[in-house]
């Protein structure tokens, strides 16, 4: 018990000045906000790709014989 009390305690810090937390908030804001614009960018891509193939589809099955992509 005492020796996993002491590896945990190597990844554990909990500062007394809570100050120390704000470059660590700033930074996960940071890539919070670019997580989720990348996110919105694959969906939004992701539509459109759909939306092409299913044109795609679409030209095929009613056998259109000029298809350009």
């Amino acid at each position: 018990m005492m020796f996993q009390w002491t590896i945990l305690s190597l990844f554990l810090y909990f500062p007394e000045d809570k100050t120390e937390y704000i470059p660590a908030v700033i930074s996960f804001s940071i890539f919070l906000i670019a997580c989720i614009f990348t996110f919105r960018l694959i969906i939004k891509k992701s539509r459109k790709d759909a939306e092409k193939a299913k044109e795609l589809e679409d030209k095929i099955l009613n056998g259109e014989k000029n298809i350009n992509p």
